[in-house]
């Protein structure tokens, strides 16, 4: 009794360590658009970027088997980059145009659009508390993205539509996830390759954007920072502690805890982004705003519920 006691007492530890880390990713992109107008598809490369040297590093170090990769799964590994790439980009898009605690806020409609999917891709039944949880989930993101208000659309629909694309981004993200554990991909292993994989397109994406979209020379906005080591500094940081940090300790929670137990505990990350984003940027969230995260929040408890 002591020991499952104590196991689950880590468990929790570590899962709420994630997700205080998770937490400050939009804090920290926020601060870098704002603080250098760095360009959102820039900070997305380098973001992956880093999280790929530190997986490269750390698998180095504790598990060099790790990198083992059959060559079946390289093509689902570039779809599941690919993903991931665009996930990253319409996110950090969102935090840019709707603020750290909105865009985490919207993102948290992912757990609601990975029930629909999963409801097409794998014919899930669906029951009454599951059907309330996903009502109340995408009736909080319309009030936290202020979609009731017609006007709304004319200020901010990039906002919006940003916001709705990167939770659904994640919920296929989420599904690419569990395709990865059903065919025996190791969890840290399918970290690495999708983080390998997305930085490559990632560099597609500004070779695009930069030659087809601004008019500029290919990668001209690469080295952006130039010479602030204070901001190249917070990029790494954002990459290998909130990033890597949070994904690698949310994994070794779930050796303790189940993964409903986990993702329960991840869903505290918007009111912890929202905390920090009142204190570092001053954000501050309106009552129709507080009162959709409350409406997301509840629908993920209900839906956790429902998956158990």
């Amino acid at each position: 009794m002591q020991t499952s006691s104590s196991r689950l007492s880590r468990g929790y530890i570590i899962a709420l360590s994630a997700t205080v880390l998770w937490s400050f990713t939009g804090i920290l992109i926020s601060y870098l658009s704002k603080t250098y107008s760095l360009p959102s598809l820039v900070l997305a490369f380098w973001r992956d970027l880093f999280v790929s040297f530190g997986m490269v590093i750390g698998l180095l170090v504790f598990s060099r088997a790790r990198f083992h990769l059959d060559r079946t799964h390289w093509g689902f590994m570039a779809l599941y980059g690919l993903t991931l790439a665009i996930f990253n980009s319409m996110w950090t898009f969102s935090v840019q145009y709707n603020g750290a605690a909105v865009a985490t806020v919207m993102a948290f409609s992912s757990p609601a659009m990975t029930a629909i999917l999963s409801r097409i891709v794998y014919r899930e039944q669906f029951s009454r508390v599951k059907v309330l949880s996903i009502l109340l989930s995408l009736s909080g993101i319309v009030f936290v993205a202020g979609a009731y208000d017609p006007s709304a659309w004319n200020l901010n629909p990039l906002g919006s539509i940003f916001g709705l694309l990167s939770g659904l981004l994640f919920a296929i993200y989420n599904l690419e996830g569990k395709h990865a554990s059903d065919t025996q991909i190791d969890s840290w292993t399918a970290l690495l390759y999708s983080f390998v994989w997305a930085t490559a397109f990632l560099l597609f994406f500004n070779f695009g954007s930069d030659l087809f979209i601004a008019g500029k020379a290919p990668f001209a906005n690469m080295l952006w920072l130039g010479n602030s080591f204070a901001g190249w500094g917070l990029l790494f940081f954002l990459g290998v502690v909130p990033s890597l940090g949070g994904f690698g300790l949310y994994t070794l929670s779930i050796r303790y805890l189940s993964p409903t137990t986990a993702n329960l505990i991840a869903t505290l990350e918007p009111a912890f982004t929202a905390v920090w984003a009142y204190f570092l940027l001053n954000e501050i969230l309106t009552s129709a705003q507080l009162f959709g995260g409350a409406l997301v929040f509840a629908g993920v408890i209900l839906l956790r519920f429902a998956d158990r």
